[in-house]
């Protein structure tokens, strides 16, 4: 399999798990920061597949 097959594949997946894995988190009193990471979750996956 080539990078962006992958890629698009891990990407897809990220699409739909991460919603509904916000949506089985607790709560937590704390405040959290929003920030975007340096890199997406896909792109994470890509990389960890790859390599």
């Amino acid at each position: 399999m080539d990078t962006i097959t992958i890629f698009c594949a891990s990407d897809e997946f990220c699409k739909e798990f991460e919603p509904r894995w916000e949506q089985c988190l607790l709560e937590s009193s704390l405040k959290r920061r929003r920030r975007q990471e340096a890199l997406c979750l896909s792109e994470v996956m890509t990389i960890m597949v790859r390599f």
